[in-house]
């Protein structure tokens, strides 16, 4: 007769968050108001979504990103608070300076982000290589579809 346990569900793994720390989070207030000032970096925006707890704009500087003529946010920094906003309030708005598009959003599936990734990458890696666990714009498909459900994209749709 065999002792052995049977087996014990495995637990549902936590989704990827990779949690800005103090200095980091210094850093986001102060683009973030460089953005809001007028002065963007590379292409930061100050994005606002509405909290789906609290029902206020909450404000984060994001990296608007522009593929085949689509307009994408990325979240490097995996399933953050922006993003389960986001998936809640289905839009917000970009401000740089004066200028604020408000945007619905739609999140995309892991199967169709590859090519947004290795451009968003492309543009981007010197930021955020770091969160995407030593996958880069020089991956391999299968190494960036591997990365992709650590990492929500949503195609934005300016409407005003």
């Amino acid at each position: 007769m065999s002792s052995a346990q049977p087996s014990q569900p495995s637990q549902p793994a936590q989704p990827y968050y990779f949690k800005a720390g103090r200095l980091a989070s210094r850093f986001n207030d102060l683009i973030g108001w460089l953005a809001r000032h007028g002065i963007s970096f590379a292409g930061t925006a100050e994005l606002s979504v509405r909290g789906r707890k609290s029902g206020r704009m909450q404000r984060i500087p994001v990296n608007p990103h522009t593929h085949d003529g689509g307009q994408f946010l990325v979240s490097a920094r995996g399933h953050s608070q922006w993003v389960r906003n986001m998936r809640a309030a289905g839009g917000g708005e970009l401000r740089v300076g004066r200028k604020v598009r408000h945007f619905t959003a739609v999140e995309l599936p892991d199967d169709e982000k590859l090519p947004i990734l290795r451009s968003y990458l492309e543009k981007w890696g010197w930021e955020v290589n770091q969160y995407f666990k030593g996958v880069t714009a020089k991956s391999s498909d299968e190494e960036l579809n591997a990365a992709a459900a650590d990492h929500p994209v949503f195609r934005i749709t300016v409407t005003r």
